[in-house]
């Protein structure tokens, strides 16, 4: 893809990019990349996060399991999917969903794009905590390739517990932080109002988190990503997928276990990356 975007951007613009509502959702992907999508839902346990969607698609002559996280346009849209922001029956549903790939030996392709999980009562009442951690321990063991993508807002422990994956790509224009801009600037100087120097501070933008090896791709834009006039974006972006899983049909689970080790044991090990 040409890259035309100017190159100069700071991170707070990009942060900016990756928040607007014009930007396309999980949902949109999903048509444009795959084929069939039938959509599951319900965690067997409690109900159906909104939040998150998830089923069975084709790509190319395969099946696949796909989940992304989803936001809304509209203010009536956005309260239904509480605005990207997931509660445990969510994280469960999403594991649910990973965990019959895995048996059934499907890759799993998520899409990342959250503010962070939802903090209410409810969500704690229900084990938000838990939800989390049972994620990033079983998608551990996956085996089979699971690939993330974040197409907007990576915001902390929401977007990690469906970030434990063999490789993850960015959008030029994505973001993925431990937490929001505003929230390192509130906890750090006490000054919320100070966000866009926070975000030059974390270096949470595509292009500083693969240059430290925290990301494997950065998806170009070469215009900001626009519903309306994605379709080279997603094509670009189906034959990077399916380049992925040539790659990983040549490997047995094991490896693909290992690999997925390996990858998070080098972030762990201080200059390893």
């Amino acid at each position: 893809m040409e890259q035309k975007m100017e190159q100069n951007r700071t991170a707070w613009d990009r942060v900016q990019t990756a928040r607007e509502e014009k930007r396309p959702h999980a949902s949109d992907y999903i048509a444009k990349i795959f084929d069939g999508f039938m959509e599951l839902r319900g965690d067997r346990l409690f109900g159906d996060d909104r939040a998150v969607i998830g089923g069975i698609a084709g790509i190319g002559k395969r099946y696949v399991t796909v989940i992304g996280q989803q936001k809304g346009r509209s203010a009536k849209e956005n309260r239904h999917r509480n605005f990207g922001m997931m509660k445990p029956e969510g994280y469960r549903k999403a594991l649910r969903l990973m965990k019959q790939a895995d048996k059934f030996g499907r890759p799993v392709i998520l899409f990342i794009d959250t503010p962070g999980a939802f903090c209410g009562v409810d969500a704690e009442e229900r084990g938000q905590g838990e939800a989390i951690a049972r994620n990033l321990f079983e998608m551990a063991g996956l085996r089979v390739p699971v690939l993330a993508i974040v197409i907007g807002e990576g915001g902390s422990g929401g977007a990690l517990a469906l970030g434990v994956a063999n490789e993850v790509w960015m959008l030029e224009n994505s973001i993925y932080s431990v937490l929001s801009p505003e929230g390192f600037a509130a906890i750090l100087w006490k000054d919320g109002k100070r966000a866009a120097e926070a975000a030059e501070v974390m270096k949470i933008t595509a292009d500083e988190l693969c240059e430290a090896g925290i990301v494997e791709k950065v998806i170009p834009e070469p215009e900001a990503a626009d519903r309306e006039h994605m379709d080279e974006l997603a094509g670009y972006m189906k034959q990077e997928i399916l380049s992925f899983l040539g790659r990983y049909d040549r490997m047995t689970s094991e490896e693909i276990l290992n690999q997925r080790y390996e990858r998070f044991r080098r972030m762990a090990v201080p200059g390893s990356v």
